[in-house]
């Protein structure tokens, strides 16, 4: 007669498989973190300077209605924008330049700021950096950090090389200005999706802190798998006449890169690659320029309609060119947060391995990001949904 198995066998014999479940869901994350290049750092970044003084409170999303898109025909006046009036961040005032007293305009709201354009360089053959500029990367941008393959995520390069030979139809010319509103201090959640190779991106969540004082600002960028920073994007610098006025723009994975704005030289400085190229008015960073265009945006609705074109210097990591976008219109985005009614704007490739990177900004939430899409030139994307947004009490 065969002996009945003891209790502690029948319970060990019940957890056994859980527990190899568990083992193997860990080993499948594992592996997709490989196939991604999605290493943990090192270590997390250090906090925003400007961190301890922000406490948050969760954005109410009203449900969207026909009358929250705005009207794309309707001219608003240069100190008069149309600004939403449910749950927006609460702008803070940003310094004017010594030219003309600021006209009075109603509080809370801050009044609009003249900001000068950058002008597009004239057309002429590439430097030695731009001529060997790598192809560009949506997250990991591993030719800045070491590596050498491409991988999918964040705002990469757009790569290097000559300017168009003038400035695009809409875009203002040299000394032109035009009004800008910056958003208040705020963290945005996105969930985010992609494609790399054939490897689907997920598990993986954004956060876009933007932490400012009317004088000094930080931002940061940041994916996450498992609690873990994988990927760290930061800016910090000054507020001045010209919107953001990036200082220092570092980029962290495996090993961190930095670009440094040097404005007594007039030049951006690459830590990676020991290069230097001039630096022209109005220039941002890949992370900068998102809330740049925000700013410019929720400046002056009116001015960027259908067709109209934002042109900016643009640095990352190891090289600096002008960015274009191209508004194409206001349209209704579904992200996890709700519908939003949001304007698309474009960066238009100029070369092969540029990057198209597409941005919709919402009226409701100030002209904030809501949906954020990178696609590389072989068809890899990643793609950053708005899932929720707090903003500073």
């Amino acid at each position: 007669m065969t002996p009945s198995p003891a209790p502690n066998d029948l319970s060990h014999a019940r957890r056994t498989p859980w527990r190899a479940l568990a083992l193997l869901a860990l080993a499948v994350i594992a592996v997709h973190g490989l196939l991604l290049g999605l290493l943990p750092l090192g270590s997390e970044p250090p906090p925003l300077p400007l961190a301890h003084s922000f406490s948050t409170r969760e954005i109410v999303i009203a449900p969207l209605t026909p009358a929250a898109a705005p009207p794309a025909h309707a001219r608003a006046a240069p100190h008069a924008a149309a600004r939403p009036h449910v749950h927006r961040p609460a702008p803070v005032a940003v310094p004017r330049p010594d030219v003309e007293p600021a006209p009075p305009v109603p509080a809370p709201s801050a009044a609009p700021v003249e900001v000068a354009t950058a002008p597009e360089p004239a057309a002429s053959a590439p430097t030695p950096q731009a001529a060997a500029s790598a192809p560009a990367e949506m997250a990991s941008d591993d030719a800045d950090n070491g590596g050498g393959s491409q991988r999918g995520g964040m705002l990469g390069s757009g790569g290097s090389g000559s300017a168009p030979s003038g400035p695009p139809s809409g875009t203002p010319t040299a000394g032109a200005t035009v009004p800008l509103q910056l958003p208040g201090s705020v963290k945005l959640d996105f969930d985010a999706t992609g494609q790399q190779g054939m490897q689907p991106m997920s598990g993986v969540f954004g956060e876009l802190t933007w932490l400012q004082d009317g004088d000094r600002y930080n931002a940061r960028l940041s994916l996450k798998v498992l609690f873990r920073t994988i990927r760290a994007q930061t800016s910090e610098g000054r507020i001045g006449p010209q919107g953001i006025a990036p200082e220092r723009f570092s980029d962290r994975r495996r090993s961190e890169v930095a670009t440094h704005f040097v404005r007594d030289t007039g030049e951006i400085v690459f830590s990676s690659a020991n290069t230097r190229v001039p630096l022209q008015p109005g220039a941002q960073d890949r992370l900068s320029i998102l809330m740049q265009l925000t700013a410019l945006v929720g400046g002056d609705p009116a001015r960027y309609t259908t067709g109209r074109t934002i042109s900016l210097q643009v640095a990352g990591p190891r090289d600096a060119d002008v960015w274009t976008f191209r508004v194409e219109g206001d349209e209704t985005v579904a992200t996890p947060s709700g519908e939003h009614a949001a304007r698309r704007l474009v960066r238009l490739p100029r070369r092969e391995y540029d990057q198209k990177i597409e941005v919709w900004l919402a009226p409701d939430l100030g002209w904030l990001p809501v949906r954020i899409r990178q696609t590389e030139a072989n068809g890899d994307f990643a793609d950053l949904q708005l899932r929720s947004a707090d903003k500073a009490q």
